[in-house]
């Protein structure tokens, strides 16, 4: 039987520590030697950069196990050139793990984008939500087209994720890799929280083509 999921209402402190408990006790169970052999090395095969929403776990929602996705999360899944902590997990994934794909994965009814779209002063995330705001500008002629607000933060959802996608692309990390011939994909994806469905946006990019002229390098 698998250990009793505590419900929202009732985690605290002491709960967590208990279900950590109850989560080794199960999969000792299943497979007595999964921790031994979990903690002798990792080698995913995908870099998952997805939004910090609680609600997005990367494993869960794609039914894999641990040590199979390694996770970098932030507000709205954003990815900037000038983001040293993203950089760095991407370098470490792509030239020490060797993941072969990585999936910038947005989500509908992201908090971060829905506040990018209004003009409500937050706070320090402001300034972090600014780049989802240029992700809007640059693509302001087709939002303009879309009526329907439901339609168009959907929509802003969606670019997000593929601007995302275009600057990892972008990197010299990624760049480097597809010049010395490393096997390397690079997709963006959408997550429904009330289907549970990814929709993936078909933007799949393999090699250097595919980088656009102006940030080509070498």
């Amino acid at each position: 039987m698998c250990a009793k999921t505590i419900e929202t209402k009732d985690i605290s402190y002491e709960t967590l520590l208990q279900g950590n408990k109850d989560w080794v006790k199960d999969m000792i169970t299943k497979d007595p030697a999964f921790f031994d052999k979990l903690s002798e090395s990792q080698s995913p095969p995908v870099l998952w950069i997805g939004c910090s929403d609680s609600r997005v776990p990367a494993n869960q929602i794609t039914n894999t196990k641990p040590g199979d996705v390694f996770v970098h999360r932030n507000i709205a899944n954003v990815v900037v050139h000038t983001d040293m902590n993203m950089l760095s997990v991407l370098d470490y994934s792509v030239n020490v793990l060797k993941v072969k794909h990585v999936i910038v994965c947005g989500h509908y009814g992201c908090g971060g984008v829905k506040a990018a779209l209004g003009n409500k002063q937050v706070g320090i995330i402001d300034n972090w939500l600014r780049n989802i705001r240029d992700v809007y500008r640059t693509h302001e002629s087709e939002m303009a087209t879309i009526t329907d607000p439901t339609e168009r933060f959907d929509r802003l959802v969606e670019l997000n994720a593929i601007e995302g996608a275009s600057n990892i692309m972008n990197t010299s990390i990624v760049q480097a890799a597809w010049s010395n011939g490393q096997e390397l994909s690079v997709h963006a994806w959408v997550y429904s929280l009330k289907t549970g469905i990814i929709k993936d946006m078909e933007v799949t990019s393999n090699c250097l083509d595919d980088v656009t002229p102006a940030f080509k390098i070498g």
